[in-house]
């Protein structure tokens, strides 16, 4: 499998990660030991790189090549300080928009996601540092480059993302279907931030608890549920559409 993203081999990922490059996530073979795998878990705990341990099986998938055990995902974009994001967005005039992904784990998802952010306006996508989908190069290709125009931020935990937009006088509003309050009836015209769900449990059940606002989108089929990224696109676009008027 070509990845222009991915690097291999233990000693190549330590370089890697000592010259400053964004890794988002280590793959480590099982019982791998020894004085460089000891070097190379000093610093993803240094650095608090995403990482796992994997049966060597997987990594033979990665690439035909001599990996040595160890294969790693680089970023193709550098992220963002959430911080200093919204501090740009207030300074310039501008009412904030940003959006929440909540263990958003299909990458194809999150590249679609991406892309309509950016056509809509959206001043940055916050993100989970563990557990969440990679900016991978598959990302890249579905969000048709649009990952390069929108600022990624990471969290250790979406809690403290949620924290952060209330403290800056920005109201969360969570997508969910467990509400009666439809998204046509929230005012997105102050500063807001969207919160979007995993594709198969939503928005977790304590991030529920701390939005400002619970937003549903009517839904007249027997099937009940929208793909992740086309409920997104639905709250993303009633921002705009308030906007606009």
């Amino acid at each position: 499998m070509k990845n222009d993203y991915q690097i291999f081999g233990i000693r190549t990922v330590i370089e890697a990660i000592q010259s400053g490059k964004t890794l988002d996530k280590i793959f480590i073979q099982k019982g791998l030991k020894g004085d460089l795998i000891s070097e190379l878990h000093k610093l993803i705990k240094d650095h608090d790189i995403n990482s796992v341990v994997v049966p060597v099986e997987k990594l033979n998938r990665f690439t035909k090549k001599n990996h040595q055990g160890v294969v790693a995902n680089i970023s193709p974009v550098e992220f963002h300080d959430l911080d200093e994001l919204v501090i740009s967005v207030i300074e310039r005039g501008e009412t904030p928009f940003f959006l929440i992904l909540d263990q958003l784990s299909d990458v194809r998802n999150f590249g679609a996601i991406i892309r309509t952010a950016e056509c809509t306006g959206v001043h940055g996508i916050i993100i989970q540092k563990k557990g969440a989908a990679p900016v991978s190069a598959d990302t890249v290709k579905t969000s048709a480059g649009a990952v390069f125009r929108v600022p990624i931020c990471r969290v250790d935990h979406i809690k403290d993302a949620v924290f952060h937009m209330q403290a800056s006088g920005i109201a969360v509003t969570a997508a969910t279907e467990k509400t009666e309050n439809r998204l046509y009836d929230i005012a997105f015209d102050q500063p807001t931030a969207i919160v979007m769900g995993s594709e198969d449990i939503g928005v977790s059940p304590s991030v529920l608890k701390l939005a400002d606002n619970l937003a549903s989108l009517p839904m007249y089929g027997s099937i009940g549920s929208l793909n992740v990224s086309v409920a997104c696109g639905a709250f993303l676009y009633e921002v705009v559409r308030q906007r606009s008027n």
